[in-house]
């Protein structure tokens, strides 16, 4: 059965990366698994058939077969179930690399969205010189707190895994704040992801959509 995921007809960042599709695009890249790529655009995926797939109106879906997903945790880690790769083989270690793709989406990710929404819909406030720095403490203590569970380790936790490309994909929204630049171990960790031949055919995919260049990967 054929993969279909849907991604923005023009991303916001203009291809950059940051769009969640790229999180899809990598899990599947990394478990070797092709797959078809249907772009839609702001308006459509505001209409009855994408809302068919995803209620909110939102990137990326995931269909194959008689599935439908939607939201990027729950998609990568069916990837990662389903098609070897992403997950170890021994109980233990597979359920602490969920463990960190959980963590990366429910306590990393949201102070780091609440920057980006703040420097976006917030910049023209009278409040928000006032407000950014609280913003950005709360990120800075976690990625201290991650900064000293990662140590000089290459991944979280032993061999690459769905939790590290779950954590690095979040990380990666912070590149242009200069606040990773703080955390030397965490940069380098963003970097070794990047680095990895999946990520950057995932990264060069999208980039092509966005650019109207064909693909390299």
């Amino acid at each position: 059965m054929t993969i279909t995921i849907t991604a923005f007809e023009r991303s916001p960042d203009g291809g950059k990366g940051l769009a969640r599709d790229t999180r899809v695009r990598w899990a599947l890249e990394e478990a070797g698994q092709p797959y078809q790529v249907r772009l839609v655009s702001f308006r459509a995926m505001k209409e009855p058939e994408h809302l068919a797939l995803h209620p909110f109106g939102q990137i990326p879906t995931y269909e194959e077969g008689d599935l439908a997903l939607f939201e990027t945790g729950a998609i990568v880690f069916h990837i990662a179930q389903r098609h070897a790769g992403l997950l170890p083989d021994d109980a233990n270690a597979r359920a602490r690399a969920i463990t960190w793709m959980f963590a990366a989406l429910n306590t990393v990710e949201p102070p780091i969205l609440e920057l980006v929404t703040a420097r976006i819909l917030e910049g023209d406030k009278p409040w928000y010189a006032e407000r950014l720095p609280l913003v950005e403490d709360r990120i800075r203590a976690r990625l201290g707190q991650l900064s000293v569970r990662l140590g000089d380790a290459g991944w979280l936790d032993g061999a690459f895994s769905a939790g590290d490309l779950m954590m690095v994909s979040v990380l990666l929204r912070l590149r242009l704040s200069g606040i990773l630049d703080e955390y030397p171990n965490l940069a380098a960790y963003v970097a070794r992801g990047e680095a990895r031949p999946a990520y950057r055919r995932a990264f060069d995919a999208q980039l092509a959509v966005n650019t109207d260049k064909p693909s390299t990967g």
